[in-house]
């Protein structure tokens, strides 16, 4: 199970860290050979409740800072216990980020080990502040690190909101991948995203691949990278 005892954050943060009992998984994200890993991404796991049900009670509670400081602390020091090479994937809500304070408490921490190693992926819910994205972006870039829209498809993660991000990876939803291989018009404006996200100098990535067939659709139709249980599963 994480620990953030030993960190140097503030009284209360740390007080709120400690009622958390998580650990994390990561699943591989896969070049279009689906054996050469790109990056792995974080996925919490709370050991007393779903990690759904964990983000309905804490924002029920305001209390999501709280879970987005847990996962930037608790996803990088899992990662580093395993040794992973490649990049780290983490989860961020679009409504929060780290305050100044605790993001010079995490450089400091991680140090040069983090630099070019990071993909923050701004998830699809609940909203998109633009104060956070602002700061969010400033940390991020100061480090060489990487920035993502998450689940493009669903929730707030729209076109108008790519072009305002100008993120370096875009993840298309499930929702655009199920069933792709025998479906035309997904297949259709896949490729036009693709074609269109290429043309920006974005990344993309196809998640909740389940399927050969869909892998192999996928690649045909041009995307960069590729999640999924076909592939491998969270671990």
């Amino acid at each position: 199970m994480i620990s953030f005892d030993h960190l140097p954050l503030d009284a209360d943060i740390l007080k709120a860290l400690r009622e958390l009992s998580i650990n994390y998984v990561f699943q591989p994200i896969f070049l279009s050979d689906g054996e050469t890993v790109y990056a792995w991404e974080a996925l919490m796991r709370p050991t007393d409740m779903t990690v759904t049900d964990l983000i309905a009670e804490y924002s029920k509670t305001d209390k999501l800072h709280v879970l987005e400081v847990a996962t930037f602390f608790g996803a990088m020091q899992a990662f580093f216990q395993r040794g992973y090479e490649q990049r780290v994937a983490i989860n961020s809500f679009p409504c929060d980020c780290m305050r100044p304070e605790e993001a010079e408490v995490f450089l400091d921490y991680f140090g040069e080990k983090i630099r070019g190693r990071m993909i923050i992926e701004n998830l699809e819910y609940p909203y998109f502040s633009h104060e956070h994205w602002k700061e969010k972006d400033r940390s991020v870039r100061r480090m060489d690190n990487l920035l993502a829209a998450d689940d493009y498809g669903t929730g707030i993660n729209d076109l108008a909101l790519i072009d305002h991000m100008a993120p370096h990876i875009v993840k298309l939803d499930r929702d655009l991948i199920s069933g792709i291989d025998h479906e035309k018009e997904k297949q259709e404006q896949v490729q036009e995203l693709v074609q269109l996200f290429h043309s920006k100098g974005i990344l993309v990535v196809a998640e909740g691949i389940e399927e050969k067939e869909e892998f192999e659709c996928l690649k045909s139709l041009g995307v960069d990278l590729f999640q999924g249980y076909y592939l491998a599963r969270p671990a």
